[in-house]
């Protein structure tokens, strides 16, 4: 029969040839692919992978009030969620306090408001720091909420040695695609560099960064380039360790990695095989990586909330597991799956609950737990694997030959190719060149009513009664003195980690610190990218 189209070709661009056979794959070096659990890990960072323990399942979690959230959070972990995840609301993200003329209308409405050490005492009252891993996605003002939630771990008894968990604190991925700053790229990495630096020495089980490719995918990018990005990004942070003196196998082994799952299945498996392939050689070859833990990257994963549509919501569940599906086969350590109803607003009790039953389907009736890398050895994902990481490293060195990450960051490179990536992408749904399922194909007349999640604005009214208290039992001279030595730290070198750790104790706010940030080093201002 004749081909429905002339060529095809992945979401990425990478030509699909009409059979991958074993002729094609003749060269192909077996010690390229490996086994799990050794170099260069495309099979998977562990020898037995889900054999031996499945995937952290994450459900984001993170609205209205801290009292909402931790609600939310005991609602979650009651029906087996294994590890929480936290999403903060605007302000807390631009640092800004509850109370900011900036915030108003924001509080509390896309992730829990967090102004002071009181709002997170009351996040996680009743939940044992050392029983939880805990994810927060937070990155301007990051070393702010990591000190908060160390804060909390020892008023519960518990030494910041033994919190585990990950907070994102990816700066340079904020300029690439999200656009949540307080100031410019070089004082912004400085901050998670030192904040690299502190858990390495006091935080073990602690990933001071989760370098997020997410966000660049949902801000436009193909596959190729989101794993180009966030690997060119990982490298960068590593460079800026290895300057200040520290041993690439201190830093390397707690970093981890979160990446975003889209539709195209085979080329999101190929990703994740390639990414671990490619950092794996990155981490011996160029920075002469000796542990093992080093070379091995390790992930987290969500399912793209750019693919959900408005349009037939429950289409949505069917995205989300296909997503998911390709995330578990793609060697994910740790999961979290969107919910129907988040083109909307954040997900309702029920929709999370069926996001999270994906995730124990997947896990427990599909068989994907029984076998390692069931895919490897397909002609047509190692085809993809290699195609993405040639694609990818071509991207890598192009950023190696400007200068490293921050200085394309500063010229704008990564942001242009994704602008132009996503307008391909519009172009080809708005000429039904890409076809999406109740948007511009199979559309129905009138949707079904969900139930949503409604924010109401007595949110923000009752954060800033919270805080208004905070500020008049605090010790005002502590918080004064605290605050002074932020930004002594901050005109000089000494590790910002110990002065933000004695603010926050003093109940010196989110705000209040980030303004220190900005008094120092400026506000930031992004030119456009064309």
């Amino acid at each position: 029969m004749p081909l429905r189209r002339k060529t095809f070709v992945t979401d990425s661009g990478i030509p699909i040839p009409d059979v991958v056979t074993l002729a094609d794959r003749k060269t192909e070096s077996p010690d390229a692919i490996g086994l799990p659990g050794q170099f260069p890990f495309t099979r998977g960072p562990q020898p037995t992978m889900y054999r031996g323990r499945l995937w952290t399942m994450r459900q984001f979690a993170g609205f209205g009030t801290p009292e909402d959230t931790n609600k939310r959070f005991k609602y979650l972990i009651s029906h087996g969620m294994t590890g929480l995840s936290t999403a903060f609301d605007m302000p807390a993200l631009m640092g800004y306090d509850c109370d900011h003329s900036m915030s108003r209308g924001e509080v509390g409405k896309e992730g829990v408001s967090v102004s002071s050490l009181a709002d997170f005492e009351v996040l996680f009252d009743g939940i044992q720091l050392d029983k939880v891993t805990t994810s927060m996605t937070i990155n301007a003002s990051a070393i702010v909420a990591l000190c908060m939630y160390i804060a909390v771990g020892e008023k519960q008894g518990v030494p910041m040695a033994k919190l585990a968990g990950t907070i994102q604190n990816d700066m340079l991925k904020e300029y690439i695609a999200q656009k949540e700053w307080i100031v410019g790229p070089r004082p912004a990495v400085r901050i998670v560099t030192d904040m690299i630096e502190f858990c390495t020495k006091n935080m073990p089980k602690w990933y001071p960064v989760s370098v997020s490719g997410y966000h660049i995918r949902e801000a436009g990018a193909t596959a190729v380039q989101e794993l180009a990005f966030t690997l060119a990004d990982g490298i960068g942070y590593v460079e800026e360790c290895v300057k200040r003196g520290l041993d690439v196998d201190e830093v390397a082994p707690q970093l981890s990695f979160f990446w975003d799952v889209h539709n195209d299945f085979f080329e999101e498996v190929a990703k994740f095989r390639a990414a671990r392939r490619i950092w794996a050689h990155v981490m011996r070859d160029r920075f002469g990586a000796k542990n093992p833990r080093s070379m091995q990257l390790k992930t987290h994963a969500q399912t793209a909330g750019v693919s959900l549509t408005a349009q037939q919501p429950y289409n949505n569940v069917v995205r989300t597991a296909l997503q998911a599906f390709a995330a578990v086969l793609g060697g994910t350590q740790s999961l979290h799956t969107n919910s129907l109803d988040e083109t909307y607003a954040l997900p309702t009790e029920e929709s999370v609950t069926i996001a999270l039953r994906t995730q124990q389907l997947i896990a427990h009736e599909s068989g994907a737990d029984r076998v390692v890398d069931p895919l490897a050895g397909s002609y047509y994902v190692e085809y993809l694997t290699d195609e993405m990481e040639k694609r990818a490293l071509e991207y890598i060195r192009r950023i190696d030959e400007m200068g490293g990450i921050i200085r394309a960051v500063e010229e704008q490179y990564p942001q242009k190719e994704i602008g132009e990536s996503a307008y391909r992408f519009q172009r080809e749904v708005e000429q039904g060149d890409r076809l999406i399922v109740g948007v511009n194909a199979f559309k129905s007349d009138r949707d079904a009513p969900i139930e949503l999640l409604h924010i109401d604005e007595k949110v923000a009214e009752a954060q800033m009664a919270r805080l208004a208290k905070v500020k008049s039992e605090r010790d005002q001279k502590a918080v004064d003195a605290a605050l002074a030595k932020v930004e002594a730290a901050a005109r000089g070198t000494d590790n910002l980690m110990p002065p933000v750790l004695e603010a926050v104790k003093a109940y010196a706010t989110l705000g209040e610190i980030s303004d220190v940030f900005r008094k120092v080093w400026g506000a930031y201002r992004e030119g456009g990218a064309f």
